[in-house]
């Protein structure tokens, strides 16, 4: 992929695509293009991008998220700061967020849905909804050719532990989620190994958005249609695991969604059930009336500070 010059207005930070090197000071910085759209239900677009820099990915943990970068209205491409070989993590993002807000990209948090190798591509699914942000404005209108910036994956945003090994050390899977939740929840099950038990509940709106799950897995999947109620005050998803009869055996949770619902989701388990916090996985990948440019609420503090800790404890 040839270098692009600063972006139109003569800001400083210039645009230059970021190929993969061994150097572990190197940030992973991708700018990729369109190359393939498709609806694959009505509410979930599925957008292909490609580059030459793919050529040094490799996908090896499910539910592997990284950071999108969409551009500003009028820009052929985001406008992010530029890679060098000894740029770190906190001068990057330093950079970044330098940049005038008006030219600044919009930054969303995305599970990679698949990777070809062979073609050089990353696959994104897009929940498609009423009231869209910038990213699903993005993927309504994506065409070919179209360019997102994206960074990672990386050590900087890994787990603590791999989900892979958690996945592996447990008895049986529980995966709770609602739309959002479907790509990265699609990622574990076809994860999982002949045989392993596993449990999902997943809510959309009604039968047309429901996706096959492909796995070798022993998996019992529960669609929860939640009809004309708005996503996120629906107690459709939060009902059935209340009701659902649990495995025997140590179980890992793996539940993400609107981030209130997964809350209650997580203390039902660990109140009601006694499944021990090591054991649950949990993501509010969006939140009810805010966005990730809002700023956090008080329970998304408490949360951020309860996940620093486990973590701490998990390392120690």
């Amino acid at each position: 992929m040839a270098g692009a010059a600063a972006p139109a207005g003569g800001h400083p930070l210039a645009i230059r695509p970021y190929r993969a090197k061994e150097s572990m000071n190197s940030l992973p910085i991708w700018l990729l293009h369109v190359s393939r759209t498709e609806q694959i239900t009505p509410h979930m677009a599925r957008i292909t991008l490609t580059g030459d820099d793919v050529g040094g990915f490799s996908l090896t943990e499910p539910d592997q998220q990284v950071k999108l970068y969409f551009p500003r209205p009028g820009q052929p491409r985001p406008v992010l700061p530029e890679v060098t070989e000894t740029t770190d993590l906190t001068t990057w993002y330093q950079a970044f967020s330098a940049i005038p807000e008006d030219e600044r990209p919009w930054m969303r948090s995305y599970t990679i849905r698949a990777h070809d190798p062979a073609t050089n591509s990353l696959t994104f699914d897009f929940v498609l909804h009423r009231h869209a942000g910038p990213a699903t404005r993005w993927a309504m209108d994506a065409t070919e050719g179209d360019c997102l910036g994206v960074f990672g994956p990386s050590d900087y945003f890994a787990r603590p532990k791999p989900l892979s090994a958690s996945l592996a050390e447990a008895d049986w899977v529980l995966l709770a989620g609602d739309d959002a939740a479907i790509p990265g929840m699609a990622t574990i099950v076809e994860s999982l190994p002949p045989g392993k038990r596993a449990l999902a509940f997943v809510e959309v709106q009604d039968s047309a958005d429901e996706q096959p799950l492909r796995t070798e897995a022993d998996l019992t999947t529960t669609w929860l249609h939640r009809g004309t109620t708005a996503p996120g005050h629906s107690e459709a998803l939060a009902d059935a695991l209340r009701e659902a009869a649990l495995p025997d055996g140590d179980g890992f949770a793996w539940i993400a969604g609107e981030a209130g619902l997964v809350r209650r989701m997580r203390r039902h388990l660990v109140d009601d059930r006694g499944m021990p916090k090591s054991r649950i996985e949990f993501s509010g990948y969006w939140r009810l009336k805010l966005t990730q440019d809002d700023a956090p609420t008080a329970e998304d503090l408490a949360e951020a500070q309860e996940r620093l800790a486990e973590a701490q404890a998990q390392a120690s």
